[in-house]
């Protein structure tokens, strides 16, 4: 879709009404969509052809002393997500830490069932395990 001619004069035009708390065509949001709905304008107009009206819009409401409603949300989401990694690295911590002891215990598990094994086939071997005797000295 082309430009119409007067598509930046009607987004400077809503990027005022939306500074001042007046939109016609808008929820007044200090937002890229609200903007382009209160201009008539598809959004693509604010991020692909018109990035200077949209750095313009976001600076208006930084002088203001506000903060874009899409930094805020971004802001939020990069905070949760942290949590999350934290809690991610914690699980992971706690599941290294259970995966050495079960393969410890699987190891002595082994040893014992081969143990068995062999009492159980009466197979001769070479190595005859030594286990401490209860009250007998060697």
């Amino acid at each position: 879709m082309s430009p119409t001619p007067d598509e930046r004069a009607r987004i400077r035009s809503a990027m005022e009404r939306i500074l001042a708390s007046t939109p016609e065509r808008s929820n007044g949001a200090l937002t890229i969509v609200a903007l382009a709905q209160e201009a008539d304008v598809p959004r693509n107009a604010l991020t692909q052809r018109h990035t200077d009206i949209r750095n313009e819009f976001y600076e208006a409401i930084r002088s203001r002393g506000e903060t874009p409603e899409v930094e805020t949300r971004l802001r939020r989401k990069v905070t949760e997500l942290k949590k999350t990694i934290t809690n991610k690295r914690n699980r992971i911590k706690q599941l290294e830490s259970d995966l050495e002891g079960l393969l410890a215990h699987n190891t002595i598990l082994t040893l014992q069932n081969q143990e068995l094994r062999d009492a159980l086939s009466g197979a001769k071997t070479n190595v005859i395990p030594i286990r401490p005797t209860t009250g007998e000295q060697p």
